[in-house]
């Protein structure tokens, strides 16, 4: 049966059955859209960087004597719009079925079965062979439970996989090393110079812009530095497993001035495109470790595996569970804009221009930073979690709505009321110099609540507090912060509000 096959943009899975198992009645079709890049203001190496991967994909698709037919952006056929395009080439070609992957995105997902409903023709979704978990597998484990703990899912993963275990005990005794995963950076562990690839994707990039479509961000199109096929992935992982996995876990939280990476691995976005396995991944780590146990320490292994089968495996089943209700949580009720500042990276905090720049330079920032500098500012200021979820699904190379939306409205914005967080992550100024050497070259005093060089994180912090009594003051994980909160006097208290008020309504003056 002529069949047309469907390879979204974050379907890169050279692996997948689908390619062992055809015949020559499979024509497999890709398509670069306006659909895509505008539905929020991407990143220019978000854009650049998945059209790369993508044609490279279709390339390999080609050697293999598979029958591709791909749609770059301004080709005079694109319809710029997913189901038209589908549409077209099932008329053109007189296809008599059409096939796609499940979408890991809620509106992709729901597009094409309303559009699959509407087919005269027989149609069929495969699993994208990519994930540990099926969509609805944290439903199933969650079920019946008020709470939905990372950790009891975490350690089920870990029973159920054999990953890091001994018999049914985890391996060294611990379920979690991630208290030894907080040290700060002083320039003491030498860190290897990043991976980088040197992509050359200014020709997409030229189209890009030929095209209008609007972006943020910088790059150099001649030097594209991430992984962009799976070979630089595979490259990739045996870099970081080389050279970094060793010091991983220790400085995974660290944040410095000089440094853009540290330790991590640089993967996210090869494993987000699926031109790399999560089980690839896990397996080359440990093999890694069982072959030089003399000098990786469990709690490196431990701290990066968790990332892998723990945060992204767990934000992918909430998501599915949550959706499409959970894009509209906004527990907390906070409606203020998001700073310009965010867009340019000028503002006076070092620790904010620091992360931002890092976005803009470079379409990453790691998950500290992530969550404890922009998402911490963004919380004390109460920013509506609609301006700061498209903030983050716009500006990171690695940014796909199923792991973004559940970091940033649950864990970073507490816009959830705890489904995903057991408490707001929220901090002063002393948080950010305990991990960091941010504050070191600041305009602000870290030590300072009020006054015109005061750290805005330290009135916000406590402000923050106050407003949101009435929520959070029953949390039992923040319970010593309101009681330290009560016992500060009258004055000062005034002070704080005072300051706080202040800067949100003047967050551009910072």
């Amino acid at each position: 049966m002529k069949t047309l096959r469907l390879i979204l943009g974050d379907q890169l899975n050279s692996k997948h059955s689908w390619f062992t198992n055809d015949d020559d009645n499979s024509t497999y079709c890709l398509f670069e859209m306006r659909q895509e890049t505008d539905y929020v203001k991407h990143h220019i190496q978000k854009v650049a960087g998945f059209f790369a991967a993508m044609r490279n994909f279709a390339e390999e698709l080609n050697t293999q004597n598979k029958k591709v037919i791909y749609f770059k952006l301004n080709d005079e056929l694109n319809t710029q719009n997913l189901t038209e395009n589908i549409n077209y080439l099932l008329e053109q070609h007189h296809f008599e079925k059409f096939e796609y992957l499940t979408p890991d995105e809620y509106r992709l997902d729901h597009q094409l079965k309303e559009f699959c409903d509407l087919l005269t023709i027989e149609s069929k979704v495969y699993t994208t062979e990519h994930f540990y978990t099926d969509r609805n597998d944290l439903a199933s484990f969650f079920k019946g439970k008020k709470q939905f703990l990372m950790e009891s899912f975490y350690r089920n993963m870990r029973k159920k996989h054999q990953i890091l275990m001994v018999n049914e005990q985890p391996e060294g005794g611990k379920w979690n090393y991630d208290a030894r995963n907080r040290k700060k950076w002083k320039g003491e562990t030498l860190i290897p110079s990043a991976k980088n690839f040197d992509n050359d994707v200014s020709e997409i990039v030229t189209e890009i812009e030929k095209a209008g479509v609007e972006t943020i961000g910088k790059i150099n199109a001649k030097y594209f530095e991430y992984p962009i096929s799976r070979k630089q992935a595979l490259t990739q992982l045996s870099y970081f497993c080389g050279h970094l996995l060793v010091h991983f876990g220790d400085y995974q939280d660290a944040m410095h001035t000089d440094q853009v990476f540290l330790f991590h691995s640089k993967i996210s976005f090869a494993m987000n495109t699926k031109m790399i396995s999560p089980k690839e991944i896990v397996e080359t780590t440990l093999a890694t470790y069982r072959k030089r146990k003399d000098e990786i320490d469990i709690s490196q292994v431990e701290g990066f595996i968790r990332q892998i089968i723990g945060w992204r495996e767990y934000m992918r089943g909430m998501y599915w569970m949550l959706m499409p209700d959970y894009k509209k949580e906004n527990f907390l009720n906070n409606k203020n804009k998001l700073p310009d500042f965010f867009w340019t990276g000028k503002t006076k905090m070092n620790c904010l221009k620091n992360a931002i720049h890092n976005s803009l330079d470079n379409g990453y920032a790691h998950h500290i930073q992530r969550l404890m500098i922009t998402g911490n500012f963004a919380l004390l200021t109460q920013i509506d979690p609609d301006e700061i979820d498209a903030w983050y699904l716009g500006i990171y190379v690695d940014a796909i709505e199923w792991v973004q939306l559940p970091n940033t409205r649950g864990m970073s914005q507490f816009a959830d009321g705890g489904k995903i967080a057991t408490k707001p992550y929220v901090s002063s100024g002393s948080y950010i110099s305990k991990m960091s050497n941010y504050c070191d070259s600041c305009s602000y005093k870290k030590t300072k609540k009020f006054g015109d060089d005061a750290c805005p994180f330290n009135s916000l912090y406590w402000n923050f507090l106050d407003e949101k009594q009435d929520k959070l003051s029953t949390n039992f994980r923040i319970k010593m912060m309101y009681s330290l909160l009560n016992k500060m006097s009258a004055e000062d208290r005034t002070k704080i509000k005072e300051k706080a008020n202040h800067i949100i309504e003047n967050l551009d003056e910072y």
